[in-house]
């Protein structure tokens, strides 16, 4: 399995795709991994070189102690980027990864040569991710799992057993205690929106509906 070191921390990556293709890096949402992204990456490789990453804490990547800063996260992403000798990308972050797609647009605009922030915000609502944290602390990821993907999949995508949904679900479920805490407690003071807009070379709006097949629709 392809890992790069930051501070400490191993970080796990894939790249796929033609290396004469521009390089696309995808960044997923709380609670998820790199595989996300699967249902997309097809359609994707056909355009793009694609790096994925697991954020630390999530999937196969380490899970230090202590909160994490969307600064860390944007610098890890940078990190495995220059570890495949990537220096400058496209850019596609869901949720958590769109608040990374923030940060790297106001602090590494140089690296970014288009950003696409989908069903995210410049300020996540601090009661709810702090109740989220706490359910967590609490109960592990069984105590948000049902609200969670009640916000990921339309009612009708997780009646008829869509099997994508339910690896979203099977990965937020086996998700450590310590994976949803300290990135909840952090993304809940990410940059303003117009600093993030005004650096950000080309961009790309999602509407935050879900898509014909049901899915993600994520916050």
């Amino acid at each position: 399995m392809p890992f790069t070191t930051v501070n400490n921390t191993r970080i796990y990556y894939r790249l796929e795709g033609n290396p004469a293709n521009p390089p696309l890096v995808l960044s997923h949402s709380l609670g998820a991994d790199h595989g996300m992204w699967d249902p997309q990456m097809p359609d994707l490789l056909r355009r793009f070189q694609v790096l994925l990453c697991d954020t630390r804490g999530h999937g196969a990547s380490d899970a230090p102690e202590g909160d994490y800063s969307i600064e860390q996260l944007g610098r890890d992403t940078l990190a495995v980027a220059d570890a495949v000798s990537i220096r400058q990308f496209a850019f596609c972050g869901l949720s958590m990864g769109g608040a990374i797609g923030q940060w790297l647009a106001i602090h590494a605009a140089e690296r970014v040569t288009a950003l696409v922030l989908a069903n995210t915000s410049s300020r996540f609502d601090g009661t709810a991710l702090e109740a989220r944290r706490q359910a967590v602390l609490k109960d592990g990821t069984t105590g948000i799992v049902d609200a969670v993907m009640q916000r990921f999949f339309l009612p009708e995508t997780m009646a008829r057993g869509d099997v994508y949904a339910y690896s979203v679900r099977s990965v937020l479920l086996a998700s450590a205690i310590s994976t949803t805490p300290p990135c909840c407690r952090r993304s809940r003071r990410p940059r303003s929106s117009s600093s993030a807009t005004a650096t950000s070379p080309r961009r790309g709006r999602d509407t935050g509906k879900s898509s014909p097949a049901g899915y993600p629709a994520q916050r």
